[in-house]
């Protein structure tokens, strides 16, 4: 049975209502004939036990212990968390939910979390968060555009008048928002701008931003855009925020301030690079490694820090 079947008849069982929590050690955890085992090796012998994902709630992996891929994609489809500790099962050095492994930590300092969450429940001040970060979405990309040399080579500047004219309305309109879908329609017509002007530029004939399009410049942003999500939920985690509260894409979505923290390189880093790669001819790594590149030339991952630090400290209260 492949892995997909195998997560298609999973039964659902409540984690209040399971039944197991398994901690391993001297294993490797894999997937094995459709099902997640671990195996273990006693001299000569080796042996093969199965994990009941479906009634698990927490697997602990101890000391000399490894994982695969496909095992840690089954057991997050089942919504088993993972942890990784010490001999006997403690200490906890890291622990997961379905997406992200996050350090643990009794004595981290809530600062971040205390302040975000005391503007997070009044819709206006959220609304006013998110037009800061917008702002600054703005900021960064004109900042990152005059600096970078590889955008000037192939002839990209944002002194176009139509993209001028585009980014000067974004900015201006800003303040005359009224909701967070004001801004989300406002931000999609910027986005559409750029996309016009970098293909434009660099003669990246009928393009149609698809995320499911298999063309090179689709390829490498979607690559792209995820590099960035990792480094927003780094940026969230470092402050202690979870991604759940977002101030522009929606409370619904669990990652939702990733997607607003990520918002602030967008733009300025892996729209431009994805279509450069692209009609470089470059492979998958190589655009990897360039957009890699330009986040720490241009201290994305700072960035990012830094406009969550100061929607903090501007909007939060003691």
């Amino acid at each position: 049975m492949s892995i997909l079947s195998e997560k298609m008849h999973l039964r659902t069982i409540l984690q209040s209502k399971r039944a197991n929590i398994y901690y391993l050690e001297h294993c490797r955890v894999l997937v094995n004939a459709g099902r997640v085992e671990y195996l273990t090796q006693d001299k000569d012998k080796q042996a093969y036990w199965n994990i009941p994902i479906a009634n698990t709630t927490v697997l602990l992996l101890g000391t000399g212990t490894s994982i695969t891929q496909a095992a840690v994609r089954m057991l997050a489809a089942a919504g088993v968390m993972i942890g990784f500790c010490g001999g006997g099962g403690t200490p906890l050095f890291a622990a997961a939910e379905i997406e992200w492994l996050s350090s643990q930590s009794e004595y981290r300092p809530t600062e971040y979390i205390q302040n975000w969450l005391s503007f997070w429940f009044y819709p206006e001040q959220r609304l006013e968060a998110a037009k800061t970060l917008q702002a600054d979405r703005l900021e960064n990309l004109r900042k990152i555009w005059q600096k970078e040399m590889l955008y000037q080579q192939y002839g990209l500047f944002l002194d176009d008048p139509a993209i001028d004219k585009s980014l000067s309305g974004l900015e201006k309109n800003l303040k005359k928002a009224q909701s967070t879908q004001d801004l989300l329609e406002m931000e999609a017509r910027t986005t559409k701008a750029l996309y016009a002007h970098v293909a434009g530029g660099l003669e990246y004939e009928n393009f149609t931003r698809d995320h499911a399009g298999s063309d090179k410049a689709n390829v490498f942003l979607n690559h792209g855009n995820y590099l960035a999500y990792g480094l927003a939920a780094t940026a969230l985690w470092v402050l202690g925020i979870p991604h759940g509260f977002a101030v522009m894409h929606g409370k619904t979505r669990r990652g939702a301030l990733v997607f607003d923290t990520a918002d602030l390189v967008k733009d300025a880093l892996v729209l431009p690079t994805a279509f450069i790669c692209a009609i470089r001819g470059d492979r998958e790594q190589a655009f990897r490694d360039t957009v890699l590149d330009l986040f720490i030339r241009h201290e994305a991952l700072d960035r990012m820090i830094e406009s969550i630090k100061k929607l903090c400290t501007q909007y939060g209260r003691e």
